[in-house]
Order: structure tokens, then C-alpha cells, then sequence
């Protein structure tokens, strides 16, 4: 039996083994930690009553173009039916500045006027002006209506060139600059690609405005309760063993292909080497980075490219309240807040069997991701990363107070706070006044796609499945650790000679009325001209007071 040694118990290292595991391959998973699920795992929180309230490296998101996380979950048996079953849908998103906040449906408008309500919602309300509004979505039709080969060629340009943003006002900057960019996926738009942003952007809206596809989903429960857990006893099922403690401290290789891994047990201390017939590097890029050797590099060109990607922090807090603040039936926006804040309430959609969760001293969970560590806040005149604690917990805490309090309504009142839990990750050196964070995030900025490897790599035994390898999600997320996997997989089966079936690999979408316009983008690529967009009258200028943008 072809055995294969799964380096990583995160999205991609689980996704691998269980794609493997159900071919037929003898698989073992070699994890650091003592829990599986990288990121995406809970962890124990504060203690209320007799259990641990729970924690999450940041609240999880399922929009509607996840296709192969999906699929997996949906294989992942669970109390009669599948952990796929335990993703609920939303119904809003809240929106918030500093002045106003407003509610979105996320259900896909039918008539005009719901067209029209859901434009002005998601493109900035009152604060963006129309015109500049028309040059947004004049953007966003030159992208929809661009070919294949065209896309390859906006990884060159920034987010903030490619929608014009230095000329725009200050609230086209804030919602359409950065808004979706940096606070859902913590992408500095001045300096992200806009290949890698727009075709998320894309899939957003698709999401928004399409029937046929759902905007997002979220769990009804803590993540390791209702996912990670159930998908560990899937895989120990199938026979996949599943190791924790264990360190890869270095990948061995000939110079032409790996050799064996070098294990270090965190409980003795001791080191050991692991062989295999085929490694899977289901690391993130940082932990891979500093295993690459000349040797390894030299077996596997591709990752030289691995120290000129860039990550970012993108980490949660918790705050669990003696009242529940439902906030909107989904996922909050705050356009104004200087670490790029994005909250959701949990209790209301976790099932009755997590109840117990809230226990008449716990009511509530608020969960908050902060995606820009950078920018001082409104309290301390601090970044993030330089403030302690419980700094970042009253900064975030104020600057919710800021978008959600208004002179008739009180949303949220420092009384309301039962306790709050900081995500572990995040690592305070009071001495030096600083923080680190242990589980950074990939982002890909301009020019980065050709330092981002396939899965496949030039050792014959070597794998990768991780979020910064090449793929069509093409964004750092557990649909690209989940669709990696499967390239990791198919790469496997081809080069063992087996005789099972590939993991099916899906693309992004786009809306059928554009595939005309696509193919004459086409013709236009081949003849080494221009997108036609470029050549037509500028939209925007059609609008009264528009402003002159080139």
C-alpha cells in the first residue's frame, strides 16, 4: 500500500488525508499542536460554571462560491446526516460608519427598486456620491467582462490603482477602497492585487445578487465541536493516523527527492525520522519557509519563491456578554474603525444542542476579527500590535461603541462584558512593548503570483497543500488549503500510477451574460489590443458633476 506522511493537521493536511484515506492510501498526519484544525480550530475560552466558554482564532465564513470545503463537509458523517448540515445560512449584513449604520438583505433582490436599495447599500449608502458609485461598477464590469488571460495581467496592479481610489472621495476610499479588501480578508488594497480582489469581490456580489447561489453560511456551533472533531473521527475511521506533538523540524532530501522527515515529540523532547512514499506539506507558509534547505531547494525549485510572499495579521477576540446583542442576522461592518473590525453575534445562530453555552451568567457572544494591526487606534494613539491586552480589548470594545451608540440608542455598555478572551495566537512581550502573532495570515500582493508554487513540485514525492499554493480560490482561505489538497491529491494519483478516481477541482464563476463579452475580450487579447471597455465612452463621466478620473 503507497503510504504518505501528511505534514500539518490543519484545513489543507486534513483535507489531504481525507481525500487519500477514502482512495484507498495509507495516510499519517503529523500535527504540532494536540488539536487538529490549524486556524479554523476553537480552543477554550474563559471558564463560566463548570465548562470553558468557547474561543476561535476568528469567527469562520462560508460565502456562497465555497465549493470544495463544502464538498468535503458534506462527506463528513455526523448525528445521521453530515457536518455540512451544520452550516446556516444568514439573512443580513451590517453595515456601520462612524455617522450611520444600515442593514442589507443578503437574499437576492427581484425587482428594480430592490436593485437599486441593494446597490446604494453595498456601495457606500449616502456616503459615497452616485457618480463615483458609476465608476465603481463600471470597474467591476470591466472586470466581469475581461477573458481568462487578461486576469493574469491585473496581478501586476494594485486594488487602489485599478479602482482609481486616490482621486475618489473619502468615502469611496472607505467603503470601495477598503472596505471589502482589508476588512474581510485583511488585504491592504494599495498594496494587494487586484486579480487576487477582484475576483473575490466578483464572487461576493454573485453571492449577493444571483439566486442560485447563497451569500454565506456560518456554523451553528464552535467550530472544533461541530466540524474538526466529527472530521477527526471520520479520518481515524478510515484508518488515517493522526499524530499530535509532533514537529516537522526538518524535510531530508537527496537533492532530488525527500528522504524523511526529522520529528520532534513535544512530550519527550526526543527526535525521530518518519519515511513515507509521498509527503504532503500542509504547512502554512511561514512554518515552510524556514524548512526550505538548499538541498530541498534545489529538489524542489519552486520553493525559492516562498520568501517573497507577504502575510498580515487577521486574529479574534471574544467578548461574552450577561445580555445577547444580536446586531444583525449575519456579519458587521465597521467602514470607520481603525483596525478594521468585522463582528458577528454567535448565539443566535447556534442549535439548541450548544445551548448550554449560556448559562443566565453568559447570554451572549460577541466575536470580533481585527484584520489591520497597523493603524493607531482612538483610545491609545497605538497600532495593535504595540498595545497589551486588555489596551486591545477596551480599543475594540470603544470603537464598536463609536459605530453602534448613537444619542437615542445605547447598543453596548461596558456593563454588558462578562469576561473576553484575546485569540491565543497573538503573543504580548510587555518589555518590549510589542506583540507577535504566531498564526499570521498569507496576502497576496501585486506581482506575488509567480512566487506561489503548484501543488505538484519538481521532487517526485513532494506535495504541497496549503493556502499560498496556486490555486482558483486564489485567496488565503480554507476553500484554497481545502482545493491545494486536492491538487496535492490528483498529483499523488497520477504520479504513483493509481487507478483512483481524481478530487474534483471547480473554478470560480461567473454570470453567463458576460460569456459573450468574454470571447470578444479574447479576440481583443490575441490581437494585442486593449480591453474594448478602454476604448468605449467613460461611463462615469455621463453622470452630472462627474469628475474628469484620467
Amino acid at each position: 500500500m503507497t503510504t504518505v506522511a501528511v505534514l500539518g493537521g490543519g484545513i489543507g493536511g486534513l483535507s489531504a488525508a481525507h481525500e487519500l484515506a477514502e482512495r484507498g492510501f495509507s495516510v499519517t498526519i503529523y500535527e504540532q499542536r494536540e488539536e487538529f484544525g490549524g486556524k479554523a480550530r476553537s480552543f477554550p475560552g474563559p471558564t463560566s460554571g463548570v465548562a470553558p466558554l468557547p474561543a476561535e482564532h476568528g469567527f469562520r465564513f462560508f460565502p456562497g462560491f465555497y465549493l470544495h470545503v463544502t464538498d468535503t463537509m458534506g462527506r463528513i458523517p455526523h448525528r445521521g446526516g453530515s457536518v455540512e448540515d451544520n452550516l446556516v445560512e444568514t439573512s443580513q449584513i451590517h453595515h456601520a460608519t462612524g455617522k450611520r449604520k444600515w442593514l442589507m438583505s443578503t437574499d437576492a433582490p427581484e425587482t428594480l427598486q430592490e436593485h437599486k436599495r441593494a446597490v446604494w447599500s453595498l456601495f457606500g449608502g449616502p456616503d459615497v456620491p452616485s457618480d463615483e458609485k458609476a465608476f465603481f461598477l463600471a470597474r467591476l464590469l470591466h472586470l466581469l467582462s475581461s477573458c481568462d488571460r487578461r486576469w493574469r495581467e491585473y496581478d501586476a496592479v494594485s486594488w487602489w490603482e485599478f479602482v482609481a481610489a486616490d482621486r475618489m472621495s473619502g468615502g469611496y476610499q472607505k467603503i470601495l477602497g477598503r472596505g471589502i479588501p482589508q476588512l474581510l480578508v485583511a488585504l491592504r488594497p494599495e498594496i494587494a492585487s487586484t486579480r487576487t480582489i477582484g475576483r473575490i469581490y466578483l464572487q461576493l456580489l454573485q453571492g449577493l445578487f444571483d439566486e442560485s447561489m447563497e451569500a454565506d453560511y456560518v456554523l451553528n456551533g464552535p467550530t472544533t465541536d461541530v466540524w474538526i472533531e466529527p472530521w477527526v473521527d471520520y479520518l481515524t475511521e478510515l484508518g488515517v493516523e493522526m499524530k499530535t506533538g509532533a514537529t516537522v523540524r526538518t524535510i531530508e532530501t537527496n537533492g532530488e527527492r525527500v528522504t524523511g522527515v526529522r520529528i520532534q515529540g513535544d512530550n519527550s523532547g526526543s527526535e525521530y525520522t518518519e519515511t513515507a512514499d509521498y509527503y504532503v506539506a500542509a504547512l502554512p507558509v511561514e512554518s515552510m519557509e524556514r524548512l526550505v534547505t538548499p538541498d530541498l531547494e534545489r529538489a524542489a525549485p519552486s520553493l525559492r519563491g516562498l520568501t517573497e510572499l507577504e502575510t498580515a495579521w487577521m486574529n479574534g477576540i471574544q467578548f461574552y456578554l450577561k445580555r445577547d446583542v444580536p446586531l444583525a442576522e449575519g456579519h458587521g461592518i465597521y467602514y470607520d474603525s481603525p483596525w478594521a473590525l468585522t463582528t458577528i453575534s454567535q448565539r443566535q445562530f447556534w442549535a439548541k444542542s450548544h445551548a448550554s453555552y449560556f448559562d443566565g451568567t453568559v447570554d451572549g457572544i460577541l466575536s470580533i476579527c481585527i484584520s489591520d494591526w497597523e493603524t493607531p487606534g482612538i483610545l491609545y494613539d497605538k497600532p495593535a500590535r504595540e498595545c497589551s491586552p486588555r489596551e486591545i480589548k477596551a480599543e475594540v470594545w470603544a470603537q464598536l461603541e463609536r459605530h453602534l451608540n448613537t444619542v437615542d440608542e445605547t447598543v453596548l455598555s461596558d456593563d454588558l462584558i462578562y469576561d473576553w478572551f484575546l485569540d491565543p495566537a497573538i503573543e504580548y512581550d510587555a518589555q518590549r512593548g510589542e506583540s507577535r502573532s504566531h498564526e499570521p495570515l498569507l496576502i497576496n500582493t501585486v506581482g506575488s503570483l509567480q512566487f506561489r508554487p503548484e501543488a505538484g513540485t519538481a521532487a517526485e514525492n513532494l506535495l504541497l497543500a496549503s493556502d499560498y499554493v496556486r490555486t482558483n480560490t486564489d485567496v488565503a482561505t480554507m476553500e484554497a488549503a481545502n482545493e491545494a489538497a486536492r491538487r496535492a491529491v490528483n498529483a499523488i494519483i497520477d504520479r504513483s500510477g493509481s487507478d483512483a478516481t481524481p478530487c474534483h477541482i471547480g473554478d470560480l464563476s461567473f454570470p453567463p451574460p458576460f460569456d459573450r463579452l468574454r470571447r470578444v475580450d479574447t479576440m481583443f487579447y490575441h490581437g494585442r489590443l486593449s480591453h474594448p471597455g478602454t476604448i468605449t465612452p467613460r461611463i462615469w463621466q455621463l453622470y452630472a458633476g462627474a469628475k474628469s478620473l484620467l
